[in-house]
């Protein structure tokens, strides 16, 4: 369960919409809405699985789901061909490279690819498309050349950031080659001569991105980057650690590269314009790392990083991202009830609820008892069929379209009652006697569905007529279960005819705080409300439930209380106080509404409904170093 503090002395913007801008840490208040959320980012690395063939200066492209892995060198200088293939949960062999090679630069998808030069093991002029299963000869680069930062997301759209050419070495050149799906072609110069490693660029064929950088004699590593617009190159925002074999991946505003230089577990991220610190790889660092990297964002990618001076490193790590939107849990006001109610019942859910029955006037007096039914779609109420009995303090189980009415209380000559009826979305119909509950009763707790139903507790004239009766319907009877240990009317809960829960009500001496769980054979006393509590509404089940409003701690009250199997945690208020509604008690509690019911014991129209804390979550798992 969630665990709420107070705000204290922090001011939140109140807005009409949701901020289209994401700023981590931020909150906010929708008055359109009603809800109060806030922004917080994750990111962070995470262990993935090995890749079958360890080796440095690969090749890689494609995304963190569906990735390639081409060639490399094993130590000490052995060029393989072998080629992988990820999807997110392990490593495949694929068909091999036609040659064996290091240096290969690789773009587009892991069904529609293109890896162009290396070294293999002299550098090369060659290039070979890629469908997913074999690879073709295309079109050569104009000139051989290896080490060349590619930046494309689509086998049709690619420019290289070129690292080597026959005559730079490792003094590197500035030199560009653009690839249109068919042909390679001589592309604009980026400002700064450099050698590049095959996985440094990012982006697109026209919205590019290179990183880092090195030129003999080491270690002159750069923190210079330059941007492609599909024209020319620009300098942009700097890394903030020199790195030489940057490992990079993403878009041109929002990539992450992994740092190979003084700090070879670093990484950092870029959002267009600035670089700023991520968390350590978690990769080992020792020798410098030539890492291999795949991602189509810079929120998700997954790297090997690649350790040439001793054992081949042959482990991967993901990276990932998201800027989460949490909205905090609270009450917002709901449909108006075209007719007051107070001790009504109801079930079902937020979207498609029923409340029915109740009375109107005030107590006590002279209750009118109500027959009428109301269906509610999360922010109207229409008339739903009458129930035949007018009654209040019942119980009600089921969803909008299969309910159950059992008990209650109905003005002479109707008296406690352990009538049932049924609701099938349209008319209820009366149960003859057999069908009836079998001790008659009125403000007891009860869930479930029409074909498996609970009731406990309850209460009957004269005074001391508390009841600790238990009871479950099959659809067709009801039976005697164990009775509860502490009789008490008002007390209220939910669950399953295995798994029900009573928290609260009075026995005749006070409201008390005293919790009760079933398990389809025996009632156990568990962990207290924090309160005393009658008279108040309930959702959810067992393991997950609310109890709200009614008489709290002595008085009338817009307390909520939360569940969680084990423990009671207080959640969000609601708006008013007020005492004897009625709820939909089969809601989950996340998603729960509270009908009728007064502070002063008339029947009262007002709606309120819950939405329990949400958040936007990132779906892979992972955790911060």
């Amino acid at each position: 369960m969630a665990t709420y503090r107070e705000l204290v002395g922090k001011k939140i913007k109140k807005v009409t919409s949701d901020p289209s801008d994401s700023i981590n840490g931020q909150m906010w208040y929708n008055s359109t809405t009603g809800t109060i959320k806030g922004l917080a980012l994750n990111e962070g690395w995470s262990s993935a699985p090995n890749l079958g063939t360890g080796a440095y200066l690969a090749g890689s492209f494609g995304t963190q789901t569906a990735g390639v892995k081409i060639c490399g060198t094993k130590h000490p200088g052995v060029l393989v061909s072998n080629v992988e293939h990820y999807n997110g949960t392990g490593w495949s062999e694929e068909t091999n490279y036609p040659a064996a090679g290091q240096s290969i630069s690789g773009a587009g998808t892991q069904t529609a690819g293109i890896a162009a030069g290396g070294s293999t093991p002299s550098m090369t002029t060659a290039a070979n498309s890629y469908d997913g299963t074999s690879w073709t000869s295309a079109n050569s680069l104009p000139y051989a050349a290896n080490n060349m930062a590619s930046c494309g997301l689509t086998q049709s759209s690619v420019i290289y950031a070129v690292g080597r050419d026959g005559s730079s070495g490792n003094s590197g050149t500035n030199k560009s080659v653009t690839f249109d799906g068919t042909n390679f072609a001589n592309g604009p110069n980026h400002v700064t001569t450099r050698m590049f490693n095959t996985v440094s660029g990012a982006g697109t064929g026209t919205a590019a991105l290179i990183v880092g950088g090195f030129i003999d004699p080491s270690p002159n590593n750069m923190t210079n980057c330059e941007e492609y617009d599909g024209t020319s190159w620009s300098a942009t925002g700097s890394l903030n650690v020199a790195t030489g074999f940057a490992s990079a991946w993403g878009t041109q505003t929002n990539a992450v590269t992994q740092n190979t230089a003084s700090d070879s577990s670093g990484s950092e991220a870029y959002n267009g314009s600035t670089w700023s610190a991520l968390p350590p790889t978690g990769a080992p660092s020792s020798g410098g790392l030539y890492g291999i990297t795949a991602g189509a964002t810079g929120d998700a990618g997954w790297l090997s990083a690649i350790n040439p001076s001793g054992t081949v490193y042959n482990g991967t790590v993901e990276f990932n991202r998201s800027l989460n939107v949490v909205t905090g849990a609270a009450w917002a006001s709901g449909g108006t009830m075209p007719q007051g109610t107070n001790m009504a019942a109801g079930c079902g859910t937020q979207t498609a609820g029923l409340g029915f029955a109740g009375y109107s006037d005030t107590y006590p007096g002279s209750p009118n008892d109500i027959t009428e039914s109301y269906e509610y779609d999360g922010s109207t109420w229409t008339a739903g069929g009458d129930v035949n009995t007018g009654r209040y303090a019942l119980g009600g189980a089921g969803t909008q379209t299969a309910a159950l009415a059992f008990g209650g209380v109905g003005s002479a000559p109707v008296g406690y009652t352990g009538s049932t009826e049924e609701y099938n979305g349209s008319s209820w119909t009366v149960n003859a006697t057999p069908y009836f509950l079998n001790q008659a009763r009125s403000n007891m707790a009860g869930a479930g569905t029409q074909t498996a139903a609970w009731a406990a507790g309850g209460y009957a004239d004269p005074g001391t007529n508390y009841y600790a009766n238990a009871e479950t319907y099959n659809g067709t009877s009801w039976t005697a279960i164990p009775a509860l240990n502490t009789a008490r009317q008002s007390g209220r809960g939910g669950g399953t005819t295995t798994a029900s829960l009573v928290a609260g009500g009075e026995p005749g001496t006070g409201a008390v705080a005293v919790v009760e769980e079933y398990n389809g054979s025996s009632w156990t006393t568990v962990t207290s409300i924090p309160l005393t509590a009658k008279n108040h509404a309930a959702s959810g089940t067992q393991t997950d439930g609310l109890i709200y409003s009614g008489t709290l701690g002595g008085s009338t009250s817009a307390v909520t209380l939360g569940y969680d199997g084990t423990n009671w945690s207080t959640r969000p208020s609601m708006a008013s106080a007020r005492r004897q509604g009625a709820s939909f008690v089969t809601a989950p509690a996340s998603a729960s509404t509270m009908f009728g019911g007064s502070s002063n014991n008339t029947g009262g129209t007002a709606t309120e409904d819950f939405t329990g804390e949400t958040e936007t979550a990132n779906v892979k798992t992972f955790s911060t170093s």
